[in-house]
């Protein structure tokens, strides 16, 4: 499947996944992250239940805490 993910198109996925699992991919797992897919902002509650499918466009932001 192919995926543009932060504006750049990516094949490297064979299947649908959840948002979870490529967080997982990208090694984000445990970093605050904004999560944007076709244009619709995620709820960290919905990573673990939302599919990316063929075509999807996604958006991921770290989240950076300083002063």
């Amino acid at each position: 499947m192919t995926i543009t993910l932060n504006g750049k198109e990516n094949s490297k996925y064979e299947e649908p996944i959840l948002v979870d699992e490529l967080l997982s991919c990208l090694n984000l797992t445990n970093t605050p992250v904004l999560v944007e897919l076709n244009g619709t902002a995620l709820r960290k509650s919905e990573f673990s239940t939302t599919t990316i499918d063929d075509g999807a466009i996604i958006e991921i932001i770290q989240i950076a805490a300083g002063g």
